[in-house]
């Protein structure tokens, strides 16, 4: 029986990351078409993912531009995806998570009246501009979707105190835990460019990169992982720098030359997950990171106001420790001195899945095309 057609689209690395095991499940059924629509709104982090788990998009529209705005990325996903859609007439689109490329890709799907499903529905932190665009990004998705591939219990109730009726709804788990869980290993070896790092030192993984932390924010942050390093000879520092001038032109400035700071190229996703495993603790102001690096065993601290991901503030796995210089040298410091305190984060139990994510999101997937061919 031929169920129907699906249709993956995705833009960024970490959406690649988090879908890659979405599009191996899917490959695997014969009875349905998958077709892959990558926007490449950041074109050389996307790319070393799609080779990495052997993804070979069917359309790529290759949108990224040299200082592009929401504006311009918005608009290029929406035009762009009018033309495939009526081409291939899929029977469903998914989308994940929370770029620009998810919410342009939902509605053009929406505007072609074909349904949606959403992988890694419900996270919200009720503050619109907090992390920006991302969280209307996820709401406006979640009114356009028909489909909501939850990642944990309180994602779900998110959903549902927005309306969202409980049968369009399954708890999953994440799938960045499907990816990561298939990517590290122990035989794993460096590539070269991380061989300065001392593996032998307590290593702190910093990625920062988010718009409302740019400037001033950035700088505490900066000040704060100097003066860690400062008061113990056997921290350094791995940090994978953006390639957006704003930060990278900061990071040099304030940590470039400095002893035990290591100023990476943005690493490809193999060689930074196993930095992640090797690391000691996580500072960072990413989403998925919250996620995958308590799978690892590791304390995250999380350096913004706010998160969409509550569950791993509520499991003990990930602090809140916003951007003031202070606080984050304070909560990281006790991480480095307090054995217990590192030990409650380290061993809590990460509230993101157990690995199958993938399966269960694509047994919906067939159930749906299934009563879907029903219907004509």
């Amino acid at each position: 029986m031929h169920l129907g057609k699906v249709m993956v689209v995705f833009g960024t690395r970490p959406e690649a990351i988090k879908m890659a095991p979405v599009v191996k499940e899917l490959k695997k059924v014969e009875d349905i078409e998958t077709r892959v629509v990558v926007t490449a709104q950041h074109r050389e982090m996307l790319d070393q993912v799609l080779d990495l788990f052997h993804i070979v998009p069917d359309y790529d529209m290759n949108l990224m531009k040299h200082r592009q705005d929401l504006y311009s990325i918005t608009t290029g996903v929406l035009n762009g995806m009018k033309d495939i859609l009526i081409k291939e007439k899929p029977d469903l689109v998914l989308v994940h998570g929370d770029t620009s490329t998810t919410f342009a890709a939902a509605l053009a799907a929406f505007y072609q009246m074909i349904p949606v499903g959403h992988v890694e529905a419900g996270l919200r932190t009720r503050n619109k501009y907090s992390p920006f665009p991302e969280e209307m990004n996820r709401a406006l998705t979640g009114r356009l979707a028909e489909l909501h591939f939850a990642p944990t219990d309180l994602a779900r109730d998110n959903l549902l105190a927005e309306s969202v009726p409980s049968f369009k709804i399954w708890v999953t788990g994440n799938t960045v835990i499907d990816a990561l869980l298939d990517t590290v290993r122990p035989d794993y070896e460096f590539p070269p460019g991380l061989e300065a790092i001392d593996f032998n030192h307590r290593i702190l993984l910093v990625t920062a990169h988010r718009r409302e932390n740019w400037g001033n924010r950035m700088r505490d942050i900066f000040s704060a992982l100097i003066e860690l390093v400062e008061e113990f000879p056997d921290v350094e520092v791995a940090f994978p720098v953006h390639k957006n001038p704003i930060v990278h032109d900061l990071a040099q400035e304030m940590l470039g030359g400095r002893e035990r700071f290591h100023l990476l190229e943005p690493l490809d996703y193999e060689p930074f997950a196993h930095l992640m495993s090797r690391s000691y603790m996580v500072l960072t102001d990413s989403g998925g990171l919250q996620e995958e690096a308590p799978s690892l065993g590791k304390p995250v601290l999380v350096l913004r106001d706010t998160t969409e991901r509550p569950e791993a503030v509520d499991a003990g796995t990930v602090k809140l420790v916003g951007t003031v210089q202070e606080k984050i040298y304070n909560e990281a410091r006790r991480l480095l001195i307090n054995q217990d305190e590192y030990q409650r984060m380290a061993q809590a139990v990460n509230p993101y899945g157990d690995g199958k994510a993938a399966r269960r999101i694509v047994k919906e997937i067939k159930e749906f095309l299934y009563v879907r061919i029903g219907s004509y």
